[in-house]
């Protein structure tokens, strides 16, 4: 599908970038590149495409936040339908059972926050700028802000970026466990390659077995997590990866994972 403000490149290492391409205002969200992000989500072919890298078009920013000259005009029901909206996209983001990396080149801002935190890693330039400034607004995050930043960084300092509405830079993204890593602009693409490339050479079944066992065992009991951990532990033992795996580790040899 062609889109209006997506721009899709598939390398050949099994690596989809997926750029947010609306330079006029800075990529800021709109309810067009919300469906759009729902929608590559959604169809993303994942017998070719093995990891994402989520990126947004320029220097200065990633994604400057949502559209507020859409949203300004908006009553109670438009407002929870664009909340829904955006949720849902970054949910289906979060639930793909394949790495995906947030490449931060400058503003993260509000939805471009919140789009960063619905992946599994997040690596900035130094120029990268963080925030959640709804509440100067007068709104709250709306895309699952209130509870991802809270996950990642503790809820005294997600209440302190939130209830303030403050600007960080990368370095304390970095301090505060926001990110995962800080380079600089011209090696944020080489980085995250690499980091990739690093994954891909793991099996792809136990990668997502992983993802599955950490996102959903955060909202679990302990005794629940543990459990679906060992379910996934038994399951990956009825699959070729796991065989060739160890048999490779046991004789010596390089492994070259299929994802059966």
């Amino acid at each position: 599908m062609n889109y209006q403000y997506l721009k899709v490149e598939d390398r050949n290492d099994g690596i989809s970038v997926l750029t947010i391409s609306a330079p006029k205002t800075l990529n800021a969200l709109n309810s067009t590149i919300l469906r759009e992000i729902d929608d590559y989500v959604s169809n993303i072919d994942l017998s070719r495409v093995k990891s994402l890298v989520i990126t947004g078009d320029g220097e200065k920013s990633f994604v400057a936040g949502a559209d507020i000259s859409e949203m300004v005009h908006l009553g109670e029901k438009e407002g929870f339908e664009l909340s829904k909206l955006g949720a849902g996209a970054f949910r289906k983001l979060e639930q793909l059972p394949i790495p995906t990396v947030a490449a931060v080149n400058g503003f993260a801002l509000g939805g471009g926050c919140e789009l960063a935190m619905a992946c599994d890693i997040r690596i900035a330039s130094v120029n990268a700028k963080f925030g959640q400034p709804e509440v100067g607004l007068g709104i709250i995050p709306g895309f699952s802000g209130t509870y991802r930043l809270w996950k990642l960084v503790g809820q005294a300092y997600a209440k302190e970026l939130i209830f303030t509405g403050k600007m960080i830079d990368a370095q304390e993204a970095l301090r505060i466990g926001l990110v995962n890593a800080v380079c600089e602009p011209a090696e944020l693409m080489n980085n995250v390659f690499a980091m990739v490339g690093k994954m891909l050479r793991n099996a792809p079944l136990a990668i997502a077995a992983a993802k599955r066992c950490i996102n959903n065992g955060f909202d679990m009991t302990a005794d629940e997590a543990i459990a679906l951990e060992n379910v996934e532990f038994g399951k990956l033992f009825a699959t070729e990866d796991q065989k060739n795996g160890m048999s490779a580790f046991l004789e010596k040899r390089k492994v070259m994972f299929k994802g059966k």
